[in-house]
């Protein structure tokens, strides 16, 4: 039986089926611009677009909410003039849901642009040099002028490998600045807050921020600070031990990861949502998803193999061009990025979907047994694999 919990105005929460023997779960939450199911993947639109792809072909691919990126719209085009235009979704023409991050990310991969304090983030512009400064007050500004369905809060983001006593202090002070965060907001009732749960590697910082997190009034959670080159065993563990911590009734969010294996896992682990920018930044390098992992479309050997990149794929690439066609104008033609994108796109929502079908037939145990089996020859299946599915009860070994 489903239970739908209301969580806001403009979210509804509700869970459809759970997995008999692991923590996934199908959900449909409830937006103000659609209604989503999950366990769901969104593709990376950092300024407004997706590489290669229109509005119109996300949602002929199915795709229900794409992510944008605060610290580059709030850079370029600017807040006031997507304000104007009556917000992102009207501004890049897309009907579905959106998703803003908080521009954290950016301390991380433009570190040596930015400086850190308790008031914000002091960028120096990569598109000119100006400086600026996101606050946690100035982060929920740009967002609510780009009017996303969920807005994260600002976090105190880290490299993922690091310890020590910046662990702990990045972990505090993004408990400070989603006060902030939730005091600046002026959106309530059409936009939802999530805050991220942060502390590094440390199960007791992690479980910390959880413990301060959920006493905040907020609508769903996300998971940061991984996927940036740990151990896989470190990331998994830490991913089960939010998701066992974090309330059941509120969506949760796994940020940063995009790999199909990551996917599986991470959805028997008890994940929700995810993005990354893999499916089109690898279409960029020439590089196509199947079910057997990514082939390079560049290597010769594909000069004369006249299949689509997945013979089960219905996606319009798939129907129409051959890896041989595709091979010959991979990083050479702007027309290759937009056929790969296509495809790739199409993997993802069709992984997410089978994965979702699974789970309501109580499935999804026999659904990963074959996932893993078909992405390792011999199964020779990585420990983490074993370990990370083990804790939740799938046995892909036996």
């Amino acid at each position: 039986m489903s239970t739908t919990h209301v969580i806001d105005s403009c979210l509804k929460f509700n869970i459809v089926k759970e997995c008999t023997h692991s923590k996934a779960r199908v959900s449909q939450m409830m937006l103000p611009h659609y209604n989503i199911t999950t366990p769901v993947f969104m593709p990376v639109g950092t300024q407004g677009t997706l590489k290669g792809l229109l509005p119109e072909q996300l949602e002929a691919l199915d795709c229900q909410i794409i992510l944008g990126n605060t610290y580059h719209l709030g850079t370029r085009p600017g807040p006031e003039l997507i304000k104007k235009a009556g917000g992102l979704h009207k501004f890049m023409g897309w009907k579905r849901a959106l998703l803003t991050d908080s521009g954290g990310f950016q301390m991380v991969s433009l570190l040596s642009l930015a400086e850190i304090t308790e008031e914000g983030v002091k960028f120096q512009s990569p598109y000119g040099g100006s400086e600026c400064m996101l606050s946690p007050e100035n982060s929920i500004k740009i967002q609510n002028s780009i009017g996303a369905d969920i807005i994260m809060q600002l976090d105190d983001v880290v490299k993922t490998t690091l310890t020590g006593p910046r662990v702990e202090e990045a972990m505090g002070r993004t408990i400070r600045w989603l006060d902030r965060c939730l005091e600046a907001h002026e959106n309530p009732q059409s936009q939802n807050i999530f805050p991220i749960v942060q502390g590094g590697l440390d199960p007791k910082l992690r479980i910390e921020c959880i413990t301060q997190l959920v006493k905040r009034n907020v609508n769903g959670y996300a998971i940061g600070g991984l996927s940036g080159g740990e151990a896989k065993n470190d990331f998994w563990r830490i991913v089960h031990l939010c998701t066992s911590h974090l309330p059941k009734n509120k969506p949760r969010y796994l940020m940063g990861v995009g790999f199909a294996t990551d996917l599986v896992v991470c959805v028997a682990l008890g994940v929700d949502m995810f993005d990354c920018v893999f499916p089109t930044r690898t279409a960029r390098f020439g590089c196509g998803l199947t079910d057997l992992g990514q082939i390079n479309l560049k290597k010769k050997k594909y000069e004369c193999d006249y299949r689509p990149i997945q013979e089960e794929c219905d996606c319009s690439t798939c129907q129409n061009y051959t890896r041989a066609y595709l091979h010959s104008v991979v990083t050479l033609d702007t027309v290759a990025c937009h056929l790969l994108s296509v495809h790739n796109i199409a993997y993802q929502v069709r992984l997410m979907k089978s994965m979702q079908e699974s789970i309501k037939e109580q499935q999804f145990p026999e659904f990963v047994k074959n996932f893993m089996k078909k992405r390792f020859s011999g199964n020779n299946y990585p420990n983490w694999i074993i370990d990370a599915l083990g804790t939740v009860n799938i046995h892909i070994t036996e």
